[in-house]
């Protein structure tokens, strides 16, 4: 008579810890001058409805506005303490890129393990009026004149989401620090190596610092708004290349 063998496995239970989220506000104070790089209406209207060839009288006009060009640039909240914003995702950005260099987490985890609500941050910080001579993107790398909104001095106050136990408060800090001396915001960034504007330092909510003081005191909407409707140049280049455009619209006009 024949016996059948039963082997009887055991399986181990699986335990799945539930993820939680933290919350934290922090302070970054620029350490660098920032650029903001919104792209103009004009550009995205283009890419819309697509642009149309111009004719002998568009050819004959002055090929930039500055002023237009210079408020174009920036990126505009409709309401709160500032009218200046700066873009949350740029933050989240500058934190992952900088995963790249911070032992124990790549770029791809800072993703999915970051949190950035809403769209902008209040941006403190005096805009002026800079011109810049830059390189197209064609093959010959025409050079062109950019003008942007410059601001010498800058702060926002971000609010970041994190996974714990994945990340830590302390850790979160660590990168946001790491993000503001390797990566920066804004155009010609610290991250891309031609240029070092847009770092940044990091202060925890509530910690006094005379500069933010200054920032939130005397740089907020007010001064933004006057600033924007009759800015400041920001350097001697800026202020030799406006009036000889002041010189041209009248010379053209009369």
């Amino acid at each position: 008579m024949e016996m059948t063998l039963v082997k009887k496995v055991e399986t181990a239970e699986v335990t799945i810890q539930p993820l939680k989220r933290g919350r934290i506000k922090l302070r970054i104070i620029g350490t660098t001058p920032l650029f903001q790089n919104r792209m103009a209406n004009k550009a995205k209207q283009q890419l819309l409805v697509g642009g149309q060839k111009k004719g002998k009288a568009d050819r004959a006009a002055i090929k930039h506005d500055p002023l237009t060009e210079f408020r174009d640039s920036a990126e505009i909240l409709p309401s709160g303490p500032t009218v200046l914003g700066l873009r949350v995702v740029a933050v989240k950005a500058a934190m992952a890129t900088a995963a790249l260099e911070t032992p124990g987490l790549t770029k791809s985890s800072a993703q999915r393990l970051l949190f950035m609500p809403g769209d902008h941050a209040p941006l403190y910080g005096t805009p002026q009026l800079r011109m810049d001579v830059v390189r197209s993107a064609d093959i010959a790398r025409t050079p062109d004149i950019r003008t942007r909104c410059y601001l010498p001095k800058w702060g926002a106050e971000v609010e970041v989401n994190f996974i714990t136990p994945q990340l830590s408060v302390q850790g979160v800090v660590s990168l946001l620090c790491n993000a503001g001396i390797l990566i920066g915001v804004g155009d010609f960034r610290q991250e891309k190596g031609k240029g070092a504007f847009g770092s940044f330092r990091v202060l925890a909510e509530g910690e006094d610092d005379p500069e933010w003081d200054d920032l939130v005191e005397n740089h907020g909407r007010a001064a933004q708004e006057a600033a924007l409707a009759d800015p400041e140049f920001a350097d001697r280049d800026t202020d030799d290349l406006m009036a000889h455009f002041f010189a041209e619209v009248q010379r053209r006009a009369a």
